[in-house]
């Protein structure tokens, strides 16, 4: 009996040798988890240490054996200090209210609590009570231990963008650092800014093209290679609502580039129609395009290096800084000169009244390819804002889309061109080539391609383009 007692009594104390050489064997791999000079560990200790004032055990709750989970660097000694039976030991490195908590508790082993931060966690972090921090549009608040986040619909949403990229749309889904932390209704809001078409627009009679019906339209047909130089790229409109202006200011700069053969090919500026086209004072608020083709008529545009994009588009203090008077034969001449001192031409622009073209596919086509490019107005759908490549069409999810936003889905673009592609599901398909205004990272160098001939997102509807005014002064 006395022979077994001294074998057990060895093999406790050899198994408690076996697990001090683990515990500094693992030390010696990784000594900077330990050792006291680490900055990091240093840091996040005195940090626990102000926070619990000697209380581990209180707040780690009391281990049944050794658990690395309910351990805390005790830097002074360069250990870990623990809340369990191990500490009964001669050689004791139990925390410092180990004795007054854990051995005074009736059955402490089986009401052993898990321990939490005066404070909420997040990715391994503690912050304080009160701590709001920005999760994509949300705000999230840590309020008694648990964190409570606001529930809005955001702009960026990762699980839209695997959707598309998983299925076979035709198109692929990009992540835009220029939209996350943006709620959806901030990016309809913000990043569109075109009226629905007002009755006057939807009423207006279509003017047909010229060309011949037996015309031969190609397969492919993009304006800036039939008219190299004439046309303009797209601009960014960042979060001024102006895609009324944007796209405006565009075809009707490529119209007058057209129509002149190259004599006035200046890109005109969408800030000239945004500080001073202001009846209503929309501005960056969302706008008319028939208020646009207005004042393009009547007052005349400047060229976007005579009065480039304001930095702060949105700013109280942006006013109207050119005016113009007519020399009584229907021609306007700036009176101040430009609001970018480096730029010496002030000249201005204006355009004939606007005329809508037909819905038909075909006399789309044969409008830009004899005249330039249109504008177009369309609806804008969530996924619309993660297009990256392809032919975008809507795709259909399984929750309906909220009705809430429909009024500011309106958005105004340039097509300039069209053709046919390999598509979703292998299809070959046919596409629009259009123009946004959210600049040259986004889509395809700030151009994207929609379906063609099925009014995809109504980007059919509603075409208006217009001719340059030109005095007989002008022509070459």
């Amino acid at each position: 009996m006395w022979a077994g007692y001294k074998i057990l009594i060895l093999s406790y104390f050899t198994t408690e040798i076996w697990m001090e050489k683990q515990y500094l064997s693992q030390r010696q791999v990784n000594p900077g988890a330990y050792l006291p000079r680490n900055h990091t560990i240093l840091e996040g200790t005195r940090f626990k240490r102000a926070i619990f004032k000697e209380q581990y055990c209180r707040h780690f709750g009391c281990c049944k054996d050794r658990d690395d989970g309910c351990a805390i660097q005790f830097y002074e000694v360069d250990a870990l200090c623990y809340c369990d039976k191990f500490c009964e030991r001669e050689n004791s490195d139990c925390c410092p209210d180990y004795k007054s908590f854990c051995r005074e508790e009736e059955e402490w082993s089986d009401h052993a609590q898990p321990w939490y931060p005066e404070g909420c966690l997040r990715d391994g972090q503690c912050y304080e009570e009160g701590s709001v921090i920005k999760e994509n549009c949300n705000s999230c608040t840590c309020s008694g231990q648990q964190w409570k986040c606001s529930q809005h619909v955001c702009l960026v949403r990762p699980e839209l963008i695997e959707y598309v990229n998983k299925g076979d749309y035709g198109w692929t889904a990009k992540n835009y650092s220029q939209f996350w932390g943006m709620t959806l209704e901030e990016g309809l809001k913000f990043r569109l800014g075109t009226l629905p078409p007002s009755p006057m627009l939807l009423s207006m009679n279509e003017v047909t093209p010229s060309l011949p019906a037996t015309t031969d339209l190609p397969e492919f047909f993009v304006a800036s290679y039939k008219w190299p130089g004439w046309t303009h790229g797209p601009l960014d409109q960042k979060n001024c609502a102006a895609s009324w202006a944007f796209s405006t200011a565009s075809v009707a700069a490529d119209r007058i580039a057209i129509q002149s053969n190259g004599r006035y090919t200046a890109n005109l500026s969408p800030q000239n129609l945004i500080s001073c086209c202001t009846k209503n004072r929309h501005g960056c608020n969302s706008g008319s395009v028939d208020r646009a083709w207005w004042y393009l008529r009547k007052r005349g545009l400047v060229s976007h290096a005579c009065y480039p994009l304001f930095k702060d588009q949105n700013a109280n203090n942006n006013g109207c800084a050119m005016a113009s008077r007519s020399d009584g034969r229907g021609k306007r001449h700036a009176t101040k000169p430009c609001p970018n001192n480096i730029e010496k031409s002030n000249v201005i622009y204006q355009c004939s009244p606007p005329y809508r073209v037909s819905s038909n596919e075909t006399e789309i086509m044969k409008e830009i390819m004899q005249n330039g490019p249109v504008q177009a107005i369309m609806q804008v759908h969530e996924d619309f804002f993660h297009y990256k490549t392809g032919i975008y069409r809507h795709v259909i999810r399984t929750s309906e889309e909220s009705e809430k936003y429909q009024k500011l889905r309106t958005h105004a673009v340039k097509l300039t061109g069209w053709g046919m592609m390999k598509g979703a599901k292998g299809r070959k398909e046919k596409f629009w080539v259009a123009a946004n205004s959210w600049g040259k990272s986004w889509g395809e160098d700030g151009y994207f391609r929609i379906l063609r001939g099925v009014n995809e997102s109504d980007i059919e509807k509603l075409i208006i383009a217009a001719w340059g005014q030109m005095t007989s002064s002008d022509v070459p």
